[in-house]
Formats: C-alpha cells, structure tokens, sequence
C-alpha cells in the first residue's frame, strides 16, 4: 500500500515511460504514486472502464482477458511488464492476479504532467535541454512530440483500427468448433482478400500439385494458421494511408520497407530458425506499424512534415511506443509486440533460450539498412545479441549475406506475394 518504502531509482527506470524522466521527477512520482498488493484471484482491472491510472506490475504474476476471450500471462521483470498493464482505456482487459502482485499505480494526468517536461536528446542536444524549452521556441516537431505523448500517454491518440476480414478471421478460427468451412466463409466476407488468398495459394510459395480454385480449397491446402497469418498481412495495405499527398509519399516508402522487412523475416525464419514464416512475415510487416499513426497525426502540423527532418526525428522518437500500443490494442501476442517495440534496439537480448521473432526482425533489420546503404551508426553485426542468437546457421558477416543472395529467389516470391492484387 501506499507509504512503504520507495522503490529504487534502477527499478523505477526499468519501466516505459519512466525511464524518461530525471531523478528529481522520479522522487515526485514516487511521492504521488500508490503501492498496493493483490491476492491471488483479486481482479486488477476491470475491461470498460475508464480509471486514469497506469499500474506497473512490480512482483507476481496476472492474467488478461480479452473481449474474444483469449487469455496472456505477464511475469514482474519481463519483458512484457516493461509497460504499463493493459494500459489502454476505456479498459481492453479484465486482469486477474495469478498469485500475490505488488503494483505501483500512477495518475496518467500526473505522469503526463511530467512527460511535457522531461528532458530529450536528438541529436546535437545536451542531456540538460528540455523538451519544454524546445517548445518555448516555436519547434514544430517538439509541439507534436509533446501533444503525442501526451495525448498517447492518457489514451487518446487515435489508432488504426484492425481491419475487419482480419478480426473475423482470427474469431473463426479461434473458435472451438473452427472449420475450413467456416473459415473460408469468414475471408470471403471480403472478397478482395478471398482473391488475394487463392493467388497466393496457386503462387511459387505455396504451389502443390494442382491449383485451388476456391477459398475453401485454399484453406485446406494452406491450413488454418497460415490462412489467419495471410488475411491478416494482406488486409495491412488498407492501414498505410493518410489524406496528405505528401505524407502519403511517406507511407509508400514505409509499405515498401515493411514489405521488404516481411520477406527478409520469412527467409530467416525458414533458415535460421524453428519458427513459423509466415508469424515472421507479419511480425517483419508491422514492425513499424507505430508510424502510420504519427503520419496520420501529422496531418496537423503543417510545419513539421515540411520539413523532412523533423518528421523523421519525430517518427524514430515516437515508433515504438505507439507501435506497441497499437499491437495491445489489436490483441496481438506478446512476441509480436516486442518484436515492434525493440526493432531497432541492436542490444537488446531475449530473455528466452530459443530465438524469437524479435530476433528475426532485428537482424532483417541490420540486413535492410544495410542493403539501403543505411550503414552510418551500426553496430558489427557480431556484437548485436539477436544476430548472434540465430545459431543453427553460425551466421558471420559474410554467410548472413550469402544467405541472403542465396535465397533471393525467394525474398522475391514473398515480395511478389506481398504484392498481389
């Protein structure tokens, strides 16, 4: 409860988005901030409602419950309790405690507060300027960051919705007495993405013996896994767009790059891995689905994606969180969330033995900078935990690239999969 020792400065910064702000305001925080335990069995927090509180998990163990009824473990001291729990209001999740949890329990008005004034640093800026001078001068990019993270942090921002075919997929198949019937009837719903699905079905990919005709037959052929994974990555297109002719520009470049990003990921799964290619597909195609949202915001600052600078500082500062918001609002799994929230993190390490698909979205990567000649700034592809985790090929330098010369064919059949129309 409330008035027990405060919690230490190091495991205060282990959390999202508290690492953000300076010791003087962590002591503020601590000072507002509740601790209060919950049996095992207690409800945390309840789906609908809106309380204005973020609770960082601090030791045991909770469940979520989804509206689907789909059920996550998150453990105090993982990865997933990185970030506020089911953060999203009103409420996406009803949370139970599995065993005795302790939490700290902020005011997102108090937080939000503190985040309009905590110090940043892009590049050329000393650790001791604050956001807010920033703001006091006129920056356009400094204005959205603040009112994103701001309006992000109390749960306003605008996400894009899950396209629906995909939504109805996922419940068709995830139902008990799913069918290749039912499915099959759940795509057709759109008949746009039921073409795309037999196209991919009859493409080098996934060809058999004989071509499918019907969704039905592609369903079978592909099974259900991989015909949720498909639709979901098919139906993505419809996400990337803005009203702005010249953030639109933008998001083509980035359904470019996340379709590339898609293709590496499936050949390094196939190659490297035990995991599915087509999760690494998808986890490769939304690992920047947090900039949609920030070009959609931007459609409000004139100023700032006139300058294409300041855009793109305003995109690297702000991709992951909103990427990892947009995911938990879609109910994705936990890999695929931290698959966005550390895409770009060259030393973050897994904590599981087996590689995962942060992994594979890590090295694909390095492995697309690269090949853009975004060279400046990365690290030796030996010292990057992700690329040394992929151990089945004892991957260097010079075999990670003659894998993927090797296996240029088939980047090239997943990005004419991608492509389909």
């Amino acid at each position: 409860m409330a008035g027990e020792d405060s919690l230490p400065f190091r495991r205060l910064r282990e959390f999202h988005p508290l690492n953000r702000l300076t010791d003087a305001q962590l002591v503020l925080l601590a000072s507002r901030a509740e601790r209060r335990t919950f049996g095992s069995g207690q409800r945390v927090v309840e789906k609908g409602v809106r309380d204005g509180l973020d609770f960082f998990l601090i030791t045991g163990k909770v469940e979520l419950e989804s509206v689907d009824g789909r059920k996550t473990q998150i453990e105090a001291e993982s990865d997933a309790a990185l970030n506020p729990i089911a953060r999203l209001q009103p409420r996406m999740y009803d949370v139970i405690a599995v065993k005795l949890c302790e939490f700290l329990i902020v005011e997102q008005d108090i937080l939000n507060q503190m985040l309009r004034s905590a110090p940043v640093e892009p590049e050329g800026m000393g650790s001791n300027e604050s956001l807010a001078t920033e703001v006091s001068g006129g920056n356009d990019e400094s204005e959205l960051l603040m009112e994103f993270y701001s309006e992000l942090r109390s749960n306003q921002i605008k996400l894009p919705s899950v396209p629906d075919v995909a939504w109805k997929v996922r419940r068709a198949v995830d139902r008990d007495d799913s069918t290749a019937e039912l499915v099959a009837n759940a795509v057709s719903a759109d008949p746009s993405i039921a073409v795309k699905l037999v196209r991919a079905c009859n493409s080098p990919l996934y060809r058999g013996f004989s071509d499918v005709r019907t969704v039905r037959e592609a369903v079978v052929r592909l099974g259900m896994h991989t015909t949720r994974q498909l639709v979901t990555v098919f139906s993505m297109r419809e996400v990337f767009k803005t009203r702005q002719p010249a953030l639109q520009q933008e998001m083509e470049r980035l359904w470019r790059h996340s379709r590339e990003m898609a293709a590496l990921c499936w050949v390094l799964a196939d190659h490297a891995t035990r995991l599915n290619p087509e999760e690494a597909m998808l986890a490769g195609l939304l690992h920047d689905i947090g900039v949609v949202p920030v070009l959609v915001q931007a459609e409000h600052h004139a100023g700032l994606f006139a300058n294409p600078d300041n855009l793109h500082h305003a995109i690297s500062e702000l991709r992951a969180d909103v990427g990892t918001a947009v995911l938990e609002n879609w109910g994705f799994p936990t890999p695929f969330i931290e698959a966005v929230r550390h895409a770009e993190s060259w030393d973050y390490e897994c904590r599981s033995a087996e590689p995962q698909l942060t992994d594979v979205v890590i090295v694909a990567q390095l492995h697309s900078m690269i090949g853009s000649q975004q060279n400046a700034g990365l690290p030796c592809f030996d010292q990057v935990p992700a690329y040394r985790r992929l151990g089945e090929l004892e991957l260097n330098a010079s075999r990670s690239l003659q894998l993927l010369t090797e296996a240029r064919a088939r980047v090239d059949e997943v990005q004419q999969l991608l492509s389909i129309r």
